[in-house]
């Protein structure tokens, strides 16, 4: 099949409504990513991170012929099978991807830790987003304050329970929609991630700019 006879570019398939506001909210922005403007579809797993693991194979499989690609998206921490690395979890989910129909045209993207990893940039947005830009302490020292960072640290160990602090400290409710501002507003350029990088890298291959 040729790229005109997909119904859609894209079905993304993530562990939760956090991820999937992140993602869209990414995919809105080619020009940042560095594609072409891209037609997708999104999926909560029912089961969040361990069902992405184990079953997003399951979950896509009729999708094989109304899309180009799949793209399964989860956190390491809560899949089930923390002691693999986010390497190891993304073969096993490609393997089953490739065995169920999707070939070559699938591939897994696991955070680790988790999803907040991609939050921690030294983007003034963040600070903005998360309500500390006129607070004192800055976010970075109340951050170092806590134990959350050491001076020579620039992410957390523990991304999400920073965030949720962050948050909490600064009387601002958590919401889907903090991830979705993060996303549009944060350069892109800035998150050194590498399951960033590889879902910027996936995406380029996939969906070229246009020439």
């Amino acid at each position: 099949m040729t790229q005109a006879d997909w119904q859609k570019d894209l079905v993304v398939l993530v562990a939760d409504k956090n991820m999937e506001h992140a993602v869209r909210s990414l995919l809105t922005r080619p020009r940042s990513l560095r594609t072409r403007a891209v037609t997708v579809d999104s999926f909560v797993h029912p089961h969040h991170d361990a069902g992405c693991r184990l079953t997003a194979h399951n979950f896509l499989r009729p999708f094989t012929n109304r899309y180009a690609q799949a793209l399964v998206m989860f956190d390491r921490v809560g899949s089930g099978h923390e002691p693999a690395s986010r390497n190891e979890l993304e073969r096993q989910v490609e393997s089953q991807l490739s065995a169920s129909g999707w070939g070559e045209r699938g591939a897994a993207v696991v955070l680790d830790p988790e999803l907040e990893a991609w939050v921690w940039t030294d983007s003034p947005h963040v600070a903005a987003i998360l309500g500390w830009q006129q607070r004192d302490p800055n976010l970075r020292t109340w951050m170092v304050q806590k134990g959350f960072l050491t001076e020579s640290e620039t992410k957390p160990i523990q991304p999400k329970e920073a965030m949720e602090t962050a948050l909490r400290d600064a009387g601002k409710p958590r919401s889907s929609s903090l991830y979705a501002q993060l996303a549009a507003q944060v350069s892109l350029e800035r998150c050194s991630d590498p399951a960033f990088l590889k879902f910027k890298g996936v995406l380029q291959s996939w969906f070229p700019p246009n020439t």
